[in-house]
């Protein structure tokens, strides 16, 4: 194993040592570390909102569930003007809600 961070070291000349970086002995990277935390936040953010939504304003609630997919819908439904509008707007809703309760 110590010869690898000798690699490392000379291979990276002018940068901060690989033995410097805490959790380099375990092959994580400054970016996975990153990447775990954002991770986590986002999964604390995910459970605290599933309790708040029922404590947030209105325009808050609809800010947080509703709005981003009904004006994408509304904006196609404009360019697309089908005939039966209500029916288009629900079909759209729809097949799309997957990517937007991801986002929630």
């Amino acid at each position: 194993c110590s010869s690898d961070h000798t690699d490392a070291d000379q291979s990276m000349e002018g940068h901060t040592p690989v033995s410097e970086n805490p959790h380099a002995e375990y092959g994580l990277t400054d970016n996975i570390q990153r990447s775990v935390e954002n991770e986590k936040a986002s999964a604390e953010k995910i459970s605290k909102q599933k309790v708040d939504l029922q404590a947030l304003p209105t325009r808050a609630y609809l800010d947080q569930t509703v709005v981003p997919i009904l004006l994408q819908g509304l904006s196609v439904l404009a360019k697309e003007r089908p005939p039966n509008p209500i029916e288009y707007l629900a079909a759209f809703l729809l097949k799309n809600k997957s990517q937007f309760e991801e986002r929630n």
